[in-house]
């Protein structure tokens, strides 16, 4: 018997997954989560063989819980509706069996828990070809700089916390947007963080 941890914050969503794998014959759920703090308990406490979970979850997301779980004989699923570079990048760190996304047909997931229990990993494909094509411009300065930016600090803020002058952060800042090719700060937290690049 496959047992299985499944945590997903959307509580319609949790009930439908649930009842979907109840109905497989070597599957039993043993414990169901709405974040990723509920996951690592019930993880710890019923030793499941596999955790599903999904990415954006209250109190601690999917990836957090992952690399958490790290350590663990569970294997991690990541089942999400984001297929973003960053996160599937994440994912792999924290050493998830399976990273697949939530639009797949029902049977797939099922077929994936019995493929994943014999030592595989499964990844959606469309991740592969982004995770290899898709790799972060910035240097490790200006991605200090874009998470200064992102936590509301001007200019000033910037060159006084980085020990840098304002010329050279507005050079940084005029660099980041040029390789995001996009036209202004609030443009390039959006698109960095659409890519899941902020740690």
């Amino acid at each position: 018997m496959i047992r299985i941890v499944i945590a997903e914050d959307q509580q319609m969503l949790l009930g439908a997954l649930g009842s979907l794998l109840d109905l497989e014959e070597n599957m039993q759920i043993v414990g169901m989560a709405k974040n990723g703090e509920e996951a690592c308990t019930l993880v710890k406490k019923h030793n499941p063989d596999i955790c599903i979970m999904d990415i954006e979850m209250p109190l601690k997301s999917g990836l957090d819980a992952a690399e958490e779980l790290k350590e663990h004989p569970c294997k991690v699923i990541i089942l999400t509706t984001f297929a973003r570079a960053g996160y599937f990048s994440r994912a792999r760190q924290a050493g998830v069996s399976g990273y697949l996304l939530k639009d797949s047909p029902s049977e797939e997931l099922a077929n994936s828990i019995r493929i994943i229990m014999e030592g595989k990993r499964i990844f959606a494909p469309e991740l592969v070809d982004m995770a290899f094509g898709d790799e972060n411009p910035l240097t490790e300065r200006e991605k200090q700089v874009i998470q200064l930016m992102a936590d509301g600090k001007n200019t000033k803020e910037i060159s006084s916390q980085l020990y840098i002058t304002p010329g050279t952060v507005r050079n940084y800042i005029s660099v980041i947007l040029d390789k995001l090719e996009v036209s202004n700060r609030i443009e390039a937290i959006s698109r960095f963080k659409e890519k899941g690049w902020f740690k």
